[in-house]
């Protein structure tokens, strides 16, 4: 087995299932992602929360699959740093410093997709594979 190969795989999977928690879990207490929002001090709350969920799973998704991965690393950074900045500042707080390092852990895996693609288990290595050798 290629370990490099299927390392980023692994690794793309661990990333997306991180946000695809959080967004399946906002959209089932969408009331409660609401209030969580308006609660930080944040105005049209609905909006915000509809656009965290469309984020967190359509990047997700895109990330997942390594489908246009770079572009849903993107979405996933959008939405990740001003959750960070809002809801995990408060130092005073062990577990909130711990979350704010655990989100720049995540913005590190984040950008490595950004920087170096989805790797060749991925749709986007198959649809580039296909472009190159004329569409088979």
């Amino acid at each position: 087995m290629d370990f490099q190969k299927i390392i980023p795989l692994i690794a793309r999977t661990f990333l997306a299932l991180i946000f695809i928690r959080s967004g399946v879990g906002k959209a089932l207490d969408f009331s409660g992602t609401q209030e969580q929002i308006a609660g930080a001090g944040l105005p049209l709350a609905v909006l915000l929360a509809a656009g965290a969920i469309v984020f967190e799973l359509v990047g997700a998704a895109l990330v997942l699959l390594g489908y246009k991965a770079k572009w849903g690393a993107l979405l996933l950074i959008l939405f990740l740093i001003p959750a960070t900045l809002v809801f995990h500042t408060n130092f005073a707080e062990a577990m909130q410093v711990t979350q704010f390092f655990k989100n720049l852990a995540i913005l590190g895996g984040l950008l490595m997709v950004t920087a170096f693609g989805s790797g060749p288990l991925s749709l986007d290595n198959q649809t580039s594979s296909r472009r190159r050798f004329g569409g088979m």
